[in-house]
């Protein structure tokens, strides 16, 4: 998907977030976020979209986290204004995304061709599952997810935050865990996980008997590699330990005022 496809996104993702938010009680349970409310949700991803546009915004070569984040993220709303709190910087964070140059250079969680073509993925990521669980908060069918958005979410997943240092998909002995995507053409729906005592390496050849195996169409597996799914309307075949390792360990670490691993 391009930029703009992904920007609409986005966008969409993070209407919907606001609409659940406005029709839910701020003191729902998130079933899919333990000891989260709607409230938490809600001023999780205002808080995210935020951050994102700071860094965009003034191409910073830092993470605000670090040093200034109250005042890039500003004071939060009553409750009552969570909601249009979260639709307007959404808005800001989409019309900052449209307007930053193909050459932006700033801060980034990791390495990635460009700048701009980092942010705008991570937050249409960031946006759709986090409207999974708003979804889930009101009980609703699950609103599909694109095939080619999906199979990129998990290439972010895996190559993107598990291809750095502080992953912690380890293992002492080798061993291979295989991602299929049934419903991708070959060459693009498979995924071999190798956790390592570093990290996790991942390659695309075909590797011959895998360890375990995990198959399914690609938007099952993305929302279960995020944990936003169970693995149980999955194929799962093997060593049942290596998707235990991944279920233990893969999830990805934010540290805000509402702390909460993806």
């Amino acid at each position: 998907m391009n930029i703009g496809d992904q920007i609409n996104v986005l966008r969409t993702e993070g209407e919907r977030i606001a609409i659940a938010g406005g029709e839910l009680a701020l003191n729902a349970a998130v079933p899919t976020c333990p000891g989260w409310s709607v409230k938490d949700l809600l001023t999780h991803i205002g808080t995210v979209h935020r951050w994102a546009t700071a860094i965009v915004a003034r191409a910073l070569a830092h993470d605000p986290r670090q040093r200034d984040f109250q005042h890039v993220v500003g004071p939060l709303p009553h409750d009552e204004l969570l909601v249009d709190w979260v639709r307007l910087g959404l808005g800001e964070l989409v019309e900052t995304l449209e307007a930053a140059p193909d050459d932006l250079q700033c801060w980034q969680v990791f390495a990635s061709e460009s700048s701009k073509r980092f942010w705008v993925r991570r937050q249409a990521h960031e946006t759709t599952i986090h409207r999974v669980d708003a979804e889930q908060a009101r009980g609703d069918e699950i609103s599909p997810v694109n095939r080619d958005f999906a199979a990129d979410g998990i290439d972010e997943l895996l190559l993107g935050f598990h291809g750095r240092p502080t992953s912690r998909v380890r293992a002492l002995h080798p061993s291979v865990l295989h991602i299929h995507a049934i419903d991708l053409a070959p060459g693009r729906g498979d995924w071999y996980i190798h956790p390592t005592d570093a990290g996790p390496l991942v390659t695309f050849n075909e590797v011959e008997s895998p360890h375990c195996t995990i198959e399914g169409p690609v938007e099952l597996l993305y929302l279960a590699l995020w944990n936003r799914l169970p693995f149980d309307d999955l194929t799962v075949s093997g060593d049942p330990a290596l998707l235990q390792l991944w279920r233990n360990y893969s999830a990805v670490r934010w540290v805000d005022p509402v702390s909460f691993s993806n």
